[in-house]
């Protein structure tokens, strides 16, 4: 399994795609730390200040979907399975592993530059500032975030098998349905996977669960969708 995720890793970081979405999120993390700071009006309160420097885990997400969607679209699947020996099961949680990883490299990345940047700007905002404990939890929560959400990205890109379909559908879910939840029911919105992993990273959201609720109902709505994508993949053909 160490060997799967290996190559798999080796595969993962030696596509542009890797440094295109660390790109995409260090600029959007900067994007976040302005608008929020510099557009929203005065900050008051700790939790308005930790939006500030909230992390964006549906970059990462995207990038596990894209990624794992490719392997069917540029046919590198059928290949990968026979190279590895292993059973594809195997071979498909490897690379929802180095995805992980490579999606935590990226939170990383992003919570770097919201952070240097965020507690930079936030001092000249009302209220009082954020502790260590308040940036701790945004900053480990957004890496939480990332690691899931990559995992979750691969899960879906396996089953839809489109990389088009699966963005689309994504970014449907994550910024035209979640709004519409909200305006239902606000509460709603936190139990859902984007808002679940949205509220990890350190927006408030509802505010509804305890950052430990965030991260146990991200892993409730991740790791069925692997299940089901790994059996999935056990049962149609790659070629």
């Amino acid at each position: 399994m160490t060997a799967l995720i290996r190559g798999e890793l080796i595969k993962t970081v030696s596509t542009r795609t890797l440094l295109g979405y660390a790109a995409t999120g260090a600029a959007l993390a900067i994007a976040n730390v302005v608008i929020v700071t510099q557009a929203s009006g005065d900050l008051v309160t700790v939790s308005d200040k930790q939006e500030a420097i909230a992390g964006l885990p549906i970059i990462v997400l995207l990038f596990g979907l894209v990624g794992a969607a490719g392997e069917y679209r540029h046919r590198t699947a059928a290949p990968a399975a026979l190279a590895a020996g292993q059973h594809r099961a195997l071979l498909l949680l490897a690379r929802a592993g180095a995805y992980a990883l490579t999606g935590l490299a990226i939170g990383a990345l992003m919570v770097a530059v919201a952070l240097v940047l965020g507690l930079s700007l936030l001092p000249a905002h009302p209220g009082p500032g954020l502790g260590a404990h308040d940036v701790a939890l945004v900053a480990a929560g957004s890496l939480l975030a990332a690691a899931l959400s990559a995992i979750m990205g691969v899960a879906v890109g396996a089953l839809v098998r489109n990389q088009v379909a699966g963005v689309v559908g994504a970014l449907i879910l994550a910024f035209v349905v979640s709004p519409l939840i909200a305006v239902i029911d606000e509460t709603a919105v936190e139990f859902t996977p984007f808002g679940a992993a949205f509220a990890l990273a350190g927006d408030p959201q509802a505010g509804t669960l305890s950052w430990g609720g965030d991260a146990l109902l991200l892993l409730a709505w991740t790791l069925p969708l692997l299940l089901a994508a790994v059996v999935t993949e056990r049962h149609r053909d790659l070629a």
